[in-house]
């Protein structure tokens, strides 16, 4: 036994071209795009079945997106904003973090900032900082620079270690260890 006659949906050609948009666009979320598929094709006059057999989805949400759409059209297919508390990280807040990052040295005398130390210098927390890092590809703590030892034998040292590498004596073994300093407890 057949379900019942699905609602008609007319598309007009500004609708037509706007869901043919949001198919193109590469940013748009997969969920706008499934809806940018279906409406169409119901708006074909096709049913909830075939619609879904053909997207690959169930027959619930080809009628739920059918609804909607004949409900409040074009608006009802974006997402909503999503409940919760708002923003309390101003955009001008992001702004001056991530210049401060960028352009400032912590105030410490440390070499870069931590999570912690810019916290405390913006006022926000270690979370909210470590987010906004990541958003923006920010990463203080590799150092992109090199400093010149101030050991008076350093380029004999060099020149030692690099002849070991480009004319090693006949039989040699080069061994390398790296170390840490150990720092006592409570430094």
């Amino acid at each position: 036994m057949p379900g019942p006659k699905p609602l008609p949906l007319g598309l007009s050609d500004h609708e037509g071209r706007v869901l043919q948009g949001w198919l193109r666009k590469q940013s748009a979320s997969q969920a706008l795009v499934l809806r940018s598929k279906i409406v169409p094709a119901c708006a074909e006059g096709l049913p909830n079945a075939r619609v879904a057999d053909d997207l690959g989805v169930s027959r619930e949400t080809v009628r739920k997106w059918r609804s909607r759409f004949a409900a409040n059209r074009l608006e009802s297919l974006t997402d909503r904003p999503r409940s919760g508390p708002p923003r309390r990280i101003t955009d001008e807040q992001v702004e001056a973090l991530v210049a401060r990052t960028l352009g400032q040295a912590p105030p410490t005398g440390d070499s870069h900032w931590s999570t912690r130390s810019m916290a405390e210098a913006e006022s926000m927390s270690q979370s909210a900082v470590s987010r906004i890092w990541r958003a923006f590809g920010l990463k203080p703590h590799i150092v992109e620079t090199w400093k010149l030892s101030t050991d008076p034998q350093f380029v004999t040292k060099v020149r030692d270690v690099v002849g070991i590498y480009v004319a090693p004596p006949e039989s040699a073994l080069v061994l390398a260890a790296i170390g840490r300093r150990h720092r006592p407890e409570g430094q």
